[in-house]
Order: C-alpha cells, then structure tokens, then sequence
C-alpha cells in the first residue's frame, strides 16, 4: 500500500496523540485533495480520544494551543496552533436526522473504518492513519480506504458511500454538496446516486438558507458553475433553491440570440468565472435576465419582447439572494448591476448625459458593469465581444471623469448646513434642493462654486416651498 507524504506540523501533532496511546487519521477533503496530486488546504483529523481528552493533550503545548469546543455535542473541537486551524473528531456514528441536516443521535466509535461509513461520498471517505498501524520507520501514513474512495478519485467520479437514498435522506445538503463537486473538482455523479437526488427533494428543502449560500458561493466560485446548474435542473435541485432561474428554460429570445434565457444566463455566468471576475459579477452574470419569464411579450408584427427586463430582474433578484441571507451590501451591488445593464451609448450622448449616466451607475460600480456587459455580449452566441468592445463609452467616461468633480451630493461647492444659513428648513425640502443643485452641475460643472449654487438655490426657496 503507498505511502503519501505528510506537512511535519501534521506529524508533530501526530507524535502527541501516538505518546499517549491514542490513533490520529487525516481525513475528508485533504486526503482527497492529496490523492489528486493537490496541496491539501484545511486539514480535518479524526481520532479515538474523545473531545476532552483531545484538549487536554493540547493544552500544555508551547507556543500554546487554542482548543475552541465548536461541535462538542458532536465530538469536534477546533484547535488553533502555530498558525494553522484544524478540526478534530472523535470517530463517531451518526443515527436520526429529523431535521433533514444534523443527526439527532451521535455515538462514538471503536474504530476509523466505523467512522468512514458515515461519510457522504467515497472519496470524502478515504483516511489516512497518522499513528498507530505504520510498518516499523514509515515516516508518512497509512491509507484507509474500505469503500474505494481512491479508485473513484482516480475515475473523476462522486459516489455515495452505500446506499445513495439513505445518504441524501440523512442530510439534505448532501445533493447540493455532490452538484458543487462536479463543478469543483470537474467529476461526474455515479448513475444511482445522481438518481436519487430527485427523490430527496423534501430533506433538502429543509436545509437553512445560509448552508444553501454557503454551497451557491462554491458554486460559483468553481471554474464552470454551468455543471452544478444544469445538475441542478436535472435533478430538481434548481427549481426547488432558484425556481426564479429555472423559469427562464425555454424563454426563447429575439435578434442575434442563439441560446434561451437560461442558457444565456448560464453561459454569462461562466464567462464571468473564467474572466475571474468578483463574486458580486458572477452573480449579476447569473441574475441579470431573471425578467425576462415574467415580462416577454410579442409586438404588433409577433417579434418577441421583453420590456423593461431589467427593471423586473433587479426586484426578483433582490429578493431570491435576500432569500439566501446575503448581506446587504453585496445585494445592493449585484442589483444596481442587474438594473443598468441595458444601456444603450451612442456617439449622440451629451455630455451630461454621460455624467449621468456615472451618477446612476455609481463611480464604483463602472467597471464591474463594463464587465457584466462583456459576458452578456459573449453569452449572446458563444463568442468573445471584440477587444474594443464599449471603447468609445469607456473612453469618453474617462474623459468626463478627468474634467468633472461632482458626481454626488458630497461633491457641491455648498452643504446642507450653507442652505439652512440662507434661510431653508432642514427636512424634505433641503434635500430636494441639493438634488436640484446637483442636476444643475451635471449640466454644467462650472456651475460648482459657492456662489453660483447659493444663488441658485435662493431661487429654488420660492419652489419647494
């Protein structure tokens, strides 16, 4: 049996646990990673000393360890030492899910291989012994792979450990565990397993919003989110977590279009991914025809429309990741993305139209609109837009920003506090007139001087009054 190569922190944490008798197994997706020829990247270990044991070997370590009882109900405790953060595990078996998520029973047990059986998918359940069980002078570790694990990594292929219906009714993430996989790691789902996803529906709705984000941002963060989706769309996983996406099958579209609004949609979002664009474009990319279901139409003579999509998609898409518990922040930037990517620049823009258009867009979010335009021209055919694709808009926006310094209420020559020394009220009103101010500037910029806005804002008293 071959022998991997270990990180000698690994080891050392190893020779504490082997001095008092007890097994130390690396286990989950290092030991995966590891059989794929990757740099393992967190580190999951598994023994059979039991949680308090497991801090008391830590404790009197110097440089000193933090043992922090994350899952103690469970048998996990997460220990920080010498930079790194690791979870330990006594083995354990897992009985009752009634919440579709956790196990309502937990047992420890005698032995790593008991431990394995447990696990979702084979090549999550291959270990490797640290301890006890090594030839005499190995200085690496010993696998332990009792359901062919290995096999199925060096295949490219996810498969449940036993019996697929049985896992996925364990836990209700574990098919939105396997579809991020394949997208992840590029394998295939084995034929029973990727069957029994569909009749598992019911666990996974079950699955609390921010686990779902937590596999939706993996999802997208791997290289071709398109596998997990189209996975997802087999299997039904999609219509139940995104059925916002999942309306937009068989939206046929208008003009150059060669693919359906899902399609689109999903080869926008891989464009994003390849371009390593930032999550809140990945999304965007993904979310930005959301209205075109709920808004196509035909015009007098039967060409297909969809008007004001753009409008539609920004609502529906604040409320699917509002759904998914994402911050507030990153919501706002994905819809205010969503909402202005149907611009349409010609050479006919004045230029107060250009500053404008900056105003509405937000000086931060250019560039990430830019780019969600570049993937929304390349998914409408398959093709990359030309290199100077939008040149002339972003030139000229460059132009406008080099000669222009107000672009926002704080730009003004005058405050709100300038205003209510010449007389107008604090309240509604001041702010109408500060906007009036600022439309004024976007006009003509060499109008933002103390002076001129204070003038003009004394005539604008007699209106908002």
């Amino acid at each position: 049996m071959a022998f991997l190569f270990i990180h000698p922190l690994l080891k050392e944490i190893a020779g504490l646990f082997k001095a008092r008798g007890r097994e130390l197994c690396l286990v989950g997706g290092a030991v995966r990673d590891m059989l794929r020829g990757r740099k393992a990247q967190d580190w999951d270990l598994a023994t059979d000393a039991p949680p308090g044991e497991v801090a008391e070997i830590f404790r009197n370590l110097k440089p000193k360890a933090k043992v922090i009882p994350t899952g103690i109900r469970h048998g996990t405790v997460t220990v920080l030492y010498k930079g790194r953060s690791m979870e330990l595990t006594t083995y354990r078996t897992e009985a009752d899910y009634s919440d579709g998520r956790r196990p309502d029973q937990v047992h420890y047990a005698s032995s790593i291989e008991e431990d394995l059986s447990r696990r979702d998918f084979t090549m999550n359940a291959v270990a490797l012994r640290l301890t006890k069980g090594l030839p005499k002078g190995a200085a690496g570790s010993k696998k332990i792979d009792p359901f062919g694990g290995e096999a199925d990594i060096k295949a490219g292929l996810i498969r449940c450990v036993g019996d697929p219906a049985r896992r996925f009714a364990e836990d209700g993430l574990r098919p939105l565990r396997a579809v991020r996989f394949a997208a992840q790691l590029s394998f295939k789902i084995e034929g029973q397993s990727l069957a029994a996803i569909g009749a598992s529906l019911e666990t996974s709705a079950k699955v609390a919003a921010e686990r779902v984000k937590d596999e939706f941002d993996k999802i997208l963060a791997s290289g071709r989110p398109s596998v997990a989706f189209l996975l997802m769309e087999q299997t039904g996983l999609l219509k139940l977590f995104l059925p916002e996406l999942a309306a937009c099958r068989g939206v046929d579209q208008k003009g150059f279009h060669r693919f359906d609004v899902l399609e689109h949609s999903l080869l926008a979002c891989d464009y994003a991914a390849e371009k390593r664009y930032p999550m809140e474009l990945r999304l965007a990319a993904l979310l930005h025809d959301l209205g075109k279901a709920p808004t196509q139409g035909f015009d007098e003579i039967g060409v297909r429309t969809f008007y004001q999509h753009e409008t539609e998609s920004e609502k529906i898409a604040r409320g699917l990741l509002g759904r998914l518990r994402y911050p507030n922040a990153l919501v706002d930037s994905v819809c205010r993305l969503v909402k202005e990517h149907m611009f349409h620049y010609t050479d006919e823009w004045s230029d107060a139209a250009v500053r404008r258009f900056v105003v509405r867009v937000g000086r931060e979010h250019l560039t990430g609109l830019y780019q969600l335009r570049r993937a929304d021209s390349y998914a409408t055919a398959g093709r990359e837009p030309p290199p100077n694709f939008l040149l002339p808009l972003t030139d000229r926006v460059e132009r406008i920003l080099a000669e222009s310094q107000a672009f926002s209420l704080k730009d003004l020559a005058v405050s709100g506090r300038d205003l209510m020394a010449i007389g107008v009220e604090p309240g509604r009103n001041l702010g109408k007139i500060l906007n009036e101010l600022l439309e004024a500037v976007l006009d003509d910029p060499g109008l933002n001087t103390r002076d001129d806005l204070l003038k003009i804002a004394e005539k604008l008293r007699g209106k908002f009054r």
